[in-house]
C-alpha cells in the first residue's frame, strides 16, 4: 500500500450558471492548499439566508480541480481517493466520469477510482460541493480536511482494514488482538504471509507475530493475532504512551514491496463506566473536565490543519481541561492524533439531528439513507484511537421523547454497538426538547431553541428536566444507551440515582456560568462522570450567545443571536484566537487545578449600564487587565476567582476593598472601587489564613508592538503552521490593553500569511486581510509554508517600531 498526500495542485472556483459546474466552467479559478474553506473568504452580510446562526456568510457551491499525471505502473492496481471532509454534498468526479459522492460534510469517506483513471497519463479530478442553511452554526464550505491518494496491489490491505483491540491487561503484560483485512481484487488466487511488528514508544519491536493467509478471487479475509505485551505502558491522559503496529503483506513474485506496510497507532488502555465506580480508564477513576468544542479553527475558517488542532488541543489541556466532545459532528483524524499524542479524552458526536430537522437544509433530509455509512466511516476512523472513549449518536434530537424515536435510538446504539463493542455509546439529550410539544406558551412564541434555552435560564432548563414528563418520555430512549447525556438539565443527576440505579449520566453540555455548582454535583454523584461545557473555545456561528447586551447599545433588541457584524458566540473559556478568558481561570480554581486567584474587571465604559440580556452562557463582561487608559478616576467593578471565604483587594499596597466570596457565585467575589493605575492585587484568605494571592500591573510608558511566534522551525508540508502572537506591551512586558490600533503583517520567502484574526466577537474585519485592529491589546497571524526554505514575517504599526521574525521550513520525509 502506497498513501499519498494529495493535497497541492488544487484549483477552486465557484461556477456560474445553472450547468457551469458540471461543464467544468473555469470562472475565477484560485489555486490552493488543502485543506481549505471556500466560504471563508466571502463577504459577510446582514442578509446571508442563515443569518446569525451561520456567522452571517453566505450559501456557496464550489468546484475543487486537480490534474495529475496516473504512472503508467498504475496499470492493474487499485486506486482510491480518501476525502477525510468536504462540505457538503460532495461528487466526485474522474475523467469527468461520475465516481462518488457523500452526503455529509464531516464524513470520511473512500472513492474507487480504479475504474475511471488513465494509468501513463493525464488525469483530471473534480470535486463539487455545495453548502447554504445546512448548519445550525458556521460550517465553511469545500474539502476542509486533508485528501489523500490510496495505490495497492490487487492483493491488499483494505483501508482501515488493521484494527487493535486491548483484550486485557494484567499485572505484567497486556493481551492485544490485531484483526487485518486483506482483499484480493485479482483473478486469481493469491496466498500471502501477514506479519505484523509492535513497536513500543521508545522506537522498540516488543512483539510480532507472522501468518500465512489464502484469498480467494474477489474476497476478503480477516486475520486475528494476538500480541502479549510484557510490562506495558499504558495510555492515560496523565501519560499517553503510543505503541506502533506494522502490518506487512510479503509480496508476491514481481510485486514491488514499496510501501507494503500499514502503520497503526495504538494505545493500551481499558475502559469502563458503572453507577457506582462511574468512569474507569485502566480501572482508575476518571472525571471528565470536558470542553464542547466546534470544528471551525478560528482565522482558519473550517480548515482541519493539523499543527491547528494540535495547538487547540494542547491549550484546552493547559486551560485543566481532560476531554473534548466533538460538537456536533466526527472530530477530524488530525484532531484525534494531537488527543493520542497530548492526552485529550474525546466523545465524539455523528449528528445533530435524525429525522427532524433544525434548519432549511440540514442532514434531516437524507438522514435515513446516510446514517448506517455515516456511523461506520466515524467508528472505522476512531477505533484505534485510544484517546476516544466515548461514541455519541446525536445532540439534542426532537424525537427522543417519541416511541419512534426511541426504536431509533436503539437501532443507532446497537450498530455502533456491533462495530466497536468496546466503548460506550451516548446521546445528548435535551430534556426541554423531548417534551416541546407540551410547552404551549414557550411554543406559541416562535423562538429558535437558542432563544428558548437563553431566556427560559438555567433554572428553568433544569426545572423542566426534572419533570415527570420528560422522565416518562426519555426513559426508553435514555435506555438504549451506556452512558445518559444530559444537556442542561443537572436536575436529574441526584434524583436519577434513585429513580434508575443502573443508569450513567455525562453532562453533556452545560452552562459555563454554572460549573460552581454543577462541578460539586458531579464530584458528589458517583453516578455521574463528568461535565462538557459550553464551550470550550469560541466559535463562528450562532453568534453573541455569550455576549453581554446593553440597553445603551443602539442595536439592542433583546434577541440571543445578535445582529451583523457579530462574528462569533463569545462563549469560549478561550477566545477564537486561543486567549484564555476570565471564565477559564475561574474554571481552573473550580476545578481545584488552580490555587492562586484569578482577577478581572469589567470595562470601565460600561459602568452603570443597564444589562438587558446577559444568557448562561454568558461570562461577565471582564478582562483580566488593570490597564484602562482614559478612566483614571472612574468607578470600576473587580471581580475576583479564588476557593476561599474572603479576599482583600490591594491597590499598591493599601486596601481599598475587602469581601465574603461565594455571595453571586460560588468562588468568586465582586468589588466595586476607583480605577487608578498601579499594581491591583488579591489576596484570598480562608478562616483568616491567606492561601493565595495574585495581582495585575498597569502598563506605563511608550507602548512596544511584540510578536512571536510559537515555533521557528516548521515542517514544509500541508499539516505545519506557525502561529504568531502579536501584542502590544509597554517597555517592561505588561499588555497594554483599553487601546488597540491597527497591525499589519507581511510574509516573504517560502510561506503565506494563510489567517489573521483577534478574539472580537464583533467585527466587519476580514480573515485573508494583511492588516486588522488588535482586541485587548492581541492578534495573531497565522503562517503557513509553501514549501522549503526561509520566511521572514514582518509585524508593523502605526508609530511603533517594526518587528521581524525569521522562520525556516524544512523538508520532510514523504508519507506512505
Amino acid at each position: 500500500m502506497t498513501i499519498t498526500s494529495f493535497t497541492d495542485g488544487w484549483i477552486v472556483r465557484a461556477p456560474r450558471g445553472p450547468f457551469a459546474a458540471v461543464q467544468g466552467g473555469a470562472d475565477d479559478s484560485v489555486a490552493v492548499t488543502l485543506p481549505h474553506d471556500a466560504l471563508r473568504d466571502a463577504d459577510r452580510s446582514a442578509d446571508a439566508p442563515a443569518k446569525g446562526g451561520a456567522a452571517y456568510f453566505p450559501a456557496g457551491a464550489f468546484s475543487y480541480v486537480k490534474t495529475f499525471e496516473a504512472p503508467g505502473a498504475w496499470a492493474g492496481r487499485i486506486v482510491r481517493l480518501e476525502v477525510q471532509g468536504a462540505f457538503r454534498h460532495a461528487m466526485v468526479y474522474l475523467n469527468d466520469e461520475f465516481a462518488g459522492n457523500r452526503s455529509d460534510g464531516f464524513a470520511r469517506f473512500f472513492v474507487d477510482l480504479t475504474p475511471y483513471l488513465r494509468a501513463g497519463a493525464t488525469n483530471t479530478l473534480r470535486i463539487e460541493v455545495r453548502s447554504g442553511q445546512d448548519s445550525r452554526w458556521y460550517a465553511g464550505a469545500g474539502l476542509h480536511r486533508p485528501v489523500l491518494l490510496h495505490v495497492d496491489e490487487p492483493t491488499h490491505i483494505v483501508p482501515d482494514g488493521v484494527r487493535i483491540t486491548t483484550v486485557r491487561i494484567e499485572d505484567d503484560q497486556a493481551v492485544l488482538e490485531v484483526a487485518t483485512s486483506v482483499a484480493n481484487r485479482g483473478l486469481t488466487t493469491s496466498s500471502r504471509v501477514l506479519t505484523t511488528e509492535l513497536t513500543s514508544p521508545e522506537g522498540v519491536v516488543v512483539e510480532q507475530d507472522s501468518t500465512p493467509v489464502t484469498v480467494a478471487p474477489g474476497g476478503t479475509a480477516t486475520i486475528r493475532q494476538r500480541l502479549y505485551v510484557q510490562d506495558p505502558a499504558l495510555w492515560s491522559v496523565e501519560s499517553p504512551a503510543l505503541y506502533t503496529a506494522q502490518t506487512m503483506l510479503a509480496p508476491a513474485a514481481g510485486e514491488s514491496d514499496a510501501g507494503s506496510a500499514v502503520h497503526t497507532v495504538h494505545g493500551i488502555r481499558t475502559v469502563t463506566v458503572d453507577p457506582r465506580k462511574g468512569l474507569r480508564i485502566n480501572g482508575e477513576p476518571v472525571l471528565l473536565r470536558g470542553a464542547c468544542i466546534h470544528s471551525d479553527n478560528g482565522p482558519l475558517g473550517a480548515a482541519s490543519i493539523a499543527r491547528a488542532e494540535e495547538r487547540r488541543i494542547q491549550l484546552l489541556k493547559d486551560a485543566g481541561f481532560n476531554a473534548i466532545r466533538a460538537a456536533h459532528n466526527p472530530a477530524s483524524p488530525a484532531m484525534l492524533d494531537a488527543c493520542d499524542r497530548i492526552g485529550m479524552l474525546v466523545m465524539d458526536e455523528a449528528f445533530d439531528q435524525w429525522h427532524r430537522g433544525k434548519t432549511t437544509f440540514d442532514p434531516s433530509l437524507d438522514f435515513e439513507q446516510w446514517w448506517r455509512s455515516d456511523l461506520e466511516s466515524m467508528v472505522a476512523k476512531d477505533v484505534n484511537h485510544p484517546s476516544v472513549i466515548m461514541y455519541s449518536i446525536g445532540n439534542e434530537i426532537v424525537e427522543v421523547g417519541t416511541p419512534h424515536g426511541a426504536i431509533l435510538a436503539r437501532e443507532l446504539a446497537e450498530h455502533v454497538r456491533a462495530l466497536d463493542p468496546t466503548r460506550p455509546v451516548t446521546n445528548g439529550v435535551n430534556a426541554t426538547l423531548s417534551v416541546l410539544d407540551e410547552l404551549d406558551e414557550i411554543m406559541a412564541s416562535d423562538q429558535g431553541l437558542n432563544e428558548l434555552m437563553g431566556e427560559a435560564g438555567a433554572n428553568m432548563m433544569s426545572l423542566i428536566g426534572s419533570s415527570d414528563a420528560v422522565t416518562t418520555r426519555t426513559e426508553e430512549s435514555s435506555a438504549a444507551l451506556d452512558v445518559l447525556g444530559l444537556n442542561y438539565a443537572d436536575g436529574r443527576y441526584a434524583s436519577d440515582a434513585e429513580r434508575f440505579p443502573h443508569r450513567v449520566i455525562v453532562g453533556s453540555e452545560t452552562f459555563p456560568t454554572q460549573i460552581g455548582e454543577l462541578w460539586p454535583l458531579v464530584e458528589a454523584n458517583p453516578n455521574v462522570i463528568g461535565d462538557f461545557t459550553w464551550t470550550g473555545w469560541d466559535y463562528l456561528g450562532e453568534v453573541g450567545i455569550g455576549a453581554t447586551s446593553y440597553a445603551e447599545d443602539p442595536e439592542a433588541n433583546g434577541a440571543l443571536e445578535r445582529e451583523f457584524p457579530y462574528l462569533t458566540a463569545w462563549c469560549g473559556d478561550l477566545d477564537l484566537t486561543g486567549w484564555r478568558r476570565p471564565a477559564s481561570y475561574y474554571r481552573e480554581i473550580v476545578f481545584g487545578l488552580r490555587t492562586e486567584p484569578a482577577i478581572a474587571v469589567l470595562r470601565p465604559e460600561r459602568h452603570g449600564q443597564t444589562v438587558t440580556m446577559q444568557s448562561p452562557w454568558a461570562w461577565s463582561d471582564s478582562v483580566d487587565s488593570w490597564t484602562w487608559p482614559g478612566f483614571e478616576g472612574a468607578p470600576v467593578t473587580v471581580e475576583v476567582a479564588a476557593d476561599a471565604d474572603e479576599v482583600a483587594l490591594l491597590l499598591d499596597g493599601t486596601e481599598v476593598a475587602r469581601g465574603q466570596v461565594g455571595a453571586r457565585r460560588p468562588m468568586l467575589a465582586s468589588f466595586e472601587t476607583v480605577y487608578r493605575p498601579g499594581t491591583l492585587e488579591a489576596v484570598a484568605y480562608r478562616s483568616g489564613t491567606v492561601v493565595g494571592r495574585t495581582s495585575l500591573v498597569s502598563a506605563t510608558g511608550p507602548t512596544q508592538l511584540v510578536a512571536t511566534a510559537d515555533r521557528t522551525v516548521i515542517r514544509a508540508d500541508d499539516t505545519d503552521l506557525s502561529f504568531v502572537a502579536i501584542e502590544l506591551r509597554d517597555t517592561a512586558g505588561v499588555l497594554v490593553t483599553g487601546a488597540d490600533r491597527e497591525v499589519s503583517v507581511a510574509v516573504a520567502g517560502a510561506g503565506v500569511l494563510t489567517g489573521f484574526g483577534t478574539g472580537a466577537p464583533s467585527t466587519t474585519e476580514r480573515f485573508d486581510a494583511t492588516t486588522r485592529t488588535t482586541f485587548d491589546g492581541r492578534a495573531l497571524a497565522i503562517i503557513r509554508p509553501t514549501g522549503p526554505g526561509s520566511i521572514t514575517v514582518t509585524v508593523s504599526g502605526a508609530g511603533l517600531r517594526d518587528v521581524v521574525l525569521d522562520l525556516e521550513a524544512v523538508e520532510t520525509p514523504s508519507r506512505s
